[in-house]
């Protein structure tokens, strides 16, 4: 589930299914709980796995606009997680739930960056270790380091 025509792309060649969600924009005017009522919908239709991506943080960092960003982030984590985790929360069943930018893009040099990107990985059923809140200095603090990027999607279903 993504705005971006590179992402919806990438999945395409995974062999995923595309959604698109009417209203989603790429930027901070996107339907937030568009995407988590079409993931809702994906696991209702049978998958096991659905990927949501949302990108008006990014488009924030591009554009110099930190109150975006932040508001960004913020209606993230008020029209989608809760959301998402709410049904997922209701199934029944065990769940991981896998959460991180997919590259840095910081107000200061509104471009992408190389450093490592923060991830949390939630396992309903699984040991909670960690952190308190999810931010790049906290990430780094935990010594989890994930070398090749492609190594995530292994520690994430290994969790």
């Amino acid at each position: 589930i993504s705005a971006v025509d590179l992402i919806k792309g990438i999945g395409l060649c995974a062999k995923m299914n595309s959604i698109d969600v009417e209203g989603a924009t790429g930027n901070v005017h996107t339907n937030f709980s568009g995407k988590a009522e079409a993931a809702i919908k994906a696991f209702k239709d049978g998958h096991d796995y659905v990927y949501v991506h949302v990108e008006a943080p990014d488009e924030c960092g591009h554009r110099n606009e930190p109150e975006n960003k932040i508001k960004a982030i913020e209606l993230i984590d008020e029209k989608v997680l809760p959301i998402i985790l709410d049904y997922l929360n209701n199934c029944g069943e065990d769940y991981k739930v896998m959460i991180l930018p997919d590259h840095p893009t910081p107000i200061v040099t509104k471009t992408h960056a190389s450093d490592p990107v923060p991830f949390m990985i939630y396992h309903k059923n699984g040991e909670v270790e960690g952190v308190d809140t999810i931010n790049e200095i906290t990430a780094k603090a935990t010594g989890d380091f994930v070398e090749v990027g492609c190594g995530l999607m292994k520690e994430f279903l290994e969790a």
